[in-house]
């Protein structure tokens, strides 16, 4: 059964049909798929569908044994920093509480450092060493995270230029 003799309108069907699926559910439908072309069917898939040779592999495979393969996808990628550093949370945490503003009246929780400043502080006070930990983006990421919020504190409220009142004003 040769698919070059099938309508375009198959083809696209088929392709459109295997992008709508996910997963197992995707190998399955192209291992059936194949399996009905019969003997080539896997190349003959490959070269009009642009299927993925190891995935119709991976699909027969399934079909066959009756016994689905994990993808494992949320073992996959980097892992996050509180993973690498278990104690990173507990020590921001000290960091920006010792440093709370006591002015603020509202129940979101201000720090007056900056994500760079945390990064400093924990590299003088718990140990750390510049290379192991996070940048200070990843820490502002992680300070968000935890409820923290930096908030601008002025200083100083800038000083007024009064004129001096001259001798012939009234005032």
């Amino acid at each position: 059964m040769e698919l070059m003799e099938r309508t375009t309108a198959l083809k696209s069907f088929l392709i459109e049909a295997a992008k709508s699926l996910k997963g197992s559910t995707k190998r399955l439908f192209m291992a059936r798929t194949v399996q009905q072309f019969g003997h080539g069917g896997h190349s003959l898939a490959e070269r009009e569908l642009g299927w993925n040779r190891k995935t119709l592999r991976k699909g027969a495979h399934e079909l066959r044994t009756g016994i689905t393969c994990c993808d494992a996808f949320p073992l996959r990628g980097r892992k996050r920093a509180e993973e690498h550093l278990p104690h990173l949370m507990e020590d921001l945490k000290a960091i920006v509480d010792s440093q709370q503003y006591p002015q603020f009246k509202s129940q979101r929780l201000y720090t007056r450092l900056t994500a760079a400043e945390v990064r400093r502080q924990l590299i003088v006070q718990r140990g750390y060493t510049a290379l192991q930990l996070p940048q200070a983006e990843t820490i502002g990421n992680l300070l968000h995270r935890m409820g923290y919020h930096p908030k601008k504190v002025r200083k100083s409220l800038p000083q007024k230029r009064l004129l001096k009142p001259m001798p012939s004003s009234r005032k």
